[in-house]
């Protein structure tokens, strides 16, 4: 039993083993044939996907042939009427060409024409001219018997003729010339001179010989009188002043020619009325502290006109000396502002004509300084300043456009002349120099008077101090040229009727107006 039982379970061991084993080798098989099966299914569908393939590049390849062969045949269509149109142009072209071709053979032989009528007109032009010739011989020939001479002769006396002729001709030109330039030097010195005259204006101080000082009352008078006049004869010896007491109320008039002595006599009244205490020896102590502080007003006064004028490097005592014409007059002109007047003009004038101005500004500074020792030195006031000018370091050249300020001397340069004409202008210009304001206005008034008389003048202004009428005429009563005689006219009749210094510019004024409005 229990060996047919394990006999029994041994055979279902084998046979569970080769049933194992046959199921397994099917199922392999299955799986071969399987795969076999999807191989030819992938072969069959790469196939036929290649296929498809072929006949899509087939087809793509005939569709860019198609559209190549289009272009081809667009591009060959656009090249056969370029190509057309080239023909036309060179085909119209060789037409021109022929034309022109006809066009030069025709010319060519119009010129071959031309020639020969030239050739033929140059012979009888040397024909004439040869028979001109001898024609010209001839009647040199017969000229030279009736006349005496020969052919050189004659040419002699040509030449020195028509010489003659060119010398009269050139003196003209030259006249004109030198006309010319005189006239324009004369307009560009009136510029430069009226540009000063703009760019500088000076104030105006009048001096006079007598000083007056108000007294508190007209007890004061008897102080100064002092007693037996001892007073009044120290402040006179004191000061070298003449002191006037008369019936003028609350008021003593101090006389004297030099305005140095007249400062110091009434600046010491006035201390002295302030004081109080008036007598001989105060009187002197006064006078003395005074003088002091006057010298020093005078240094001041010398060192600010240096300074305003930009000059440096004057010597300290003629800064002293030009300082103390702030107390000299000339035709009741202050002479220091005269010449600071004096310098600042040069200096304009020289900068106008591109001249060193300081220099200018210097010699118009110093070209008064004699008038301040004029009194104590004998000789003109010009020398006196050149040899003051030299004595205290001046250069040569300043010193003589001193001394020729006047023409005490000849002038030797333009800074000379510069000097003279500022000089001029300095004391020239309207109320400068003794004339009054109602005689500088009634001159104005006479001016315009004159213009206004003529004919055809509308109004007449004066203006640049006098200096220039501006008459304004009607445009419908005169013509250009009738200004021009107008002008002179007026000015003809102010040098007859009126007396003034430099001179007047008259300028006559034409205008037409049209006026029109246009309406809408």
């Amino acid at each position: 039993m229990n060996i047919y039982t394990g006999v029994a379970g041994v055979a279902g061991v084998v046979i569970g083993y080769v049933l194992a084993v046959v199921i397994q080798n099917w199922l392999a098989r299955k799986k071969v044939n399987e795969a076999r099966e999807e191989s030819r299914r992938i072969v069959e569908d790469a196939r036929l996907r290649a296929e498809n393939l072929v006949k899509e590049a087939k087809l793509e390849a005939k569709d860019r042939l198609f559209k190549m062969k289009s272009d081809f045949d667009a591009e060959t269509a656009d090249a056969r009427k370029e190509l057309k149109k080239l023909e036309q142009r060179l085909i119209s072209k060789e037409e021109n060409l022929d034309k022109k071709y006809d066009q030069m053979e025709r010319r060519e032989q119009e010129v071959v024409k031309k020639e020969k009528r030239a050739q033929k007109i140059e012979e009888e032009v040397e024909q004439k001219q040869a028979e001109y010739d001898h024609l010209l011989a001839e009647q040199k020939r017969q000229l030279e018997v009736v006349s005496g001479l020969t052919a050189e002769q004659a040419k002699e006396i040509l030449v020195r003729s028509m010489e003659d002729e060119a010398r009269h001709d050139a003196a003209k030109l030259i006249k004109k010339i030198t006309t010319e330039a005189e006239e324009e030097a004369v307009k560009k010195a009136q510029k430069i001179i009226s540009t000063a005259i703009h760019r500088y204006a000076g104030d105006y101080v009048a001096e006079k010989t007598v000083s007056v000082v108000e007294l508190p009352g007209d007890e004061m008078k008897g102080r100064i009188i002092g007693r037996e006049g001892r007073n009044i004869r120290a402040l006179e010896a004191a000061t070298g002043i003449d002191l006037i007491i008369d019936d003028t109320p609350e008021a003593v008039i101090l006389s004297g020619f030099n305005p140095v002595r007249r400062e110091v006599a009434r600046i010491s009244i006035q201390r002295l009325i302030a004081d109080g205490r008036i007598h001989p020896a105060r009187i002197e102590d006064v006078v003395k502290k005074v003088e002091v502080e006057v010298a020093a007003t005078i240094k001041e006064a010398g060192e600010q006109a240096a300074f305003d004028l930009g000059v440096h490097g004057i010597n300290p005592e003629l800064v002293r000396i030009l300082g103390s014409l702030k107390f000299r007059t000339s035709y009741t002109q202050n002479v220091l502002q005269h010449s600071i007047e004096v310098g600042f003009l040069c200096g304009i004038m020289a900068a106008e004509l591109g001249l060193d101005q300081k220099l200018a500004r210097r010699m118009g500074l110093l070209h008064d300084i004699g008038k301040a020792i004029d009194h104590e030195v004998e000789g003109p006031h010009a020398l006196i300043g050149s040899n003051v000018a030299l004595k205290y370091g001046e250069s040569a050249e300043v010193a003589h456009a001193i001394g020729a300020h006047h023409e005490d001397v000849e002038p030797q340069s333009v800074y000379d002349v510069l000097v003279q004409a500022s000089d001029a202008l300095s004391g020239a210009r309207p109320g400068a120099r003794k004339e009054l304001l109602e005689n500088y206005i009634k001159r104005l008034e006479d001016l315009e008077k004159i213009a206004n008389a003529f004919k055809g003048v509308a109004t007449a202004y004066a203006i640049q101090a006098g200096r220039e009428l501006r008459v304004m005429v009607e445009g419908e009563a005169l013509s250009d040229e009738e200004s021009v005689v107008l002008s002179r006219n007026i000015a003809k009749q102010i040098e007859e009727n009126l007396t003034f210094p430099g001179q007047i510019k008259v300028t006559v004024i034409r205008e037409t107006r049209a006026v029109e409005y246009a309406n809408k």
